[in-house]
C-alpha cells in the first residue's frame, strides 16, 4: 500500500466506519496522518483486476518500548462490494506470513462482539480469543451512537522459530 491506493483505501474505511462494527473512529484520517501512524510493512491491498483496491491491511505499534517490538495491533478491511469473496482471507494470510518474516510474534487486534465474520475470519487465521474488554468506550457515530461497546481482544503468536 502507498500513497496511490489512498483515495480506494479511504473509501473502504470509510464503508467500515459508516457500518458501525469496524472502528470507533468517526472519520477517515488523512493519508499523511494514516501512513506516519502505520507500519510501512506488512501494509498490504487487495486488488480485483476489474475494480481495483477491493482491501487493504496495516498495522501499528502497541508500544514504543523496546520489549513490545514485535508486538503490532492490525486492521483489516474489505469493501461493502468485496465481501464475502475470500478478500479478507487473503490479505489476513499475506499479512501474517509478511508479519512472521518482519520478525513481528505478536498481531492482536480488538473486534466489536456484533462482528461475526470478523471474528470468524481471524479464527480461521489463527488467532485466539483473549479476552473482552467491557465497555471500553463509546461509540459516537452510527447505530451505536452514545451506547458504550465491549471489544473482543483477538491474538496471533507467530508459530515461526527462532525469534530473537
Amino acid at each position: 500500500m502507498d500513497a496511490a491506493d489512498w483515495p480506494a483505501v479511504e473509501r473502504i474505511f470509510a464503508e467500515g466506519i459508516a457500518g458501525g462494527e469496524a472502528t470507533f473512529e468517526i472519520e477517515t484520517p488523512t493519508w499523511e496522518a494514516f501512513d506516519s501512524g502505520k507500519l510501512g510493512t506488512p501494509r498490504l491491498v487487495a486488488e480485483d483486476p476489474s475494480t481495483g483496491v477491493v482491501g487493504w491491511v496495516a498495522a501499528s505499534v502497541v508500544s514504543s518500548r523496546a520489549v513490545y517490538r514485535g508486538v503490532v495491533e492490525h486492521s483489516v478491511y474489505v469493501s461493502d462490494d468485496a465481501r464475502g469473496r475470500g478478500v479478507g482471507a487473503a490479505l489476513l494470510d499475506a499479512f501474517v506470513t509478511a508479519a512472521d518474516e518482519a520478525g513481528i510474534w505478536t498481531i492482536q487486534s480488538s473486534v466489536f462482539p456484533e462482528n461475526v465474520a470478523s471474528l470468524r475470519l481471524h479464527e480461521r487465521a489463527g488467532f485466539r480469543v483473549v479476552g473482552r474488554r467491557e465497555r471500553i468506550a463509546r461509540s459516537r457515530l452510527g447505530p451505536h451512537a452514545g451506547q458504550w461497546r465491549d471489544t473482543i481482544l483477538i491474538e496471533r503468536r507467530s508459530r515461526v522459530s527462532g525469534r530473537d
